[in-house]
């Protein structure tokens, strides 16, 4: 990986950073619970705790993705950031531009996948 395709990169994942970040403001809001005394019908007091376990389901996801976000970016200066972890292999730039914290190419990724 060149230094112009790292600095694409490092500017990739601050962009999703703050992405992901306003998406966890956002699902916050939406998992607070609803007061027992605001007047709603016992459907839509259903709908909303459906709505609140799916809410958190998302907010769990996407802080771990954060983390790894976050982690990609301190490592992208790395001299081995970019390498597949099982094979040492380049990872493919436009695999990293769209998932930065994979560890693991293409190849790598399915066998794990077919492994598991």
């Amino acid at each position: 990986m060149n230094d112009g395709q790292r600095e694409q990169l490092k500017v990739a994942i601050s962009t999703r950073i703050d992405e992901i970040r306003e998406e966890i403001a956002s699902l916050e809001e939406s998992t607070r619970p609803v007061a027992p005394d605001v007047s709603i019908g016992r459907l839509t007091r259903m709908d909303a705790i459906v709505n609140k376990s799916v809410s958190e389901a998302g907010l769990q996801s996407a802080r771990a993705n954060l983390i790894q976000l976050q982690r990609a970016l301190e490592t992208a200066d790395d001299p081995d950031f970019g390498e597949c972890e099982e094979c040492l292999k380049p990872i493919a730039t436009g695999r990293l531009l769209a998932m930065p914290e994979t560890t693991l190419c293409v190849a790598c990724a399915a066998a794990a996948e077919n492994d598991g």
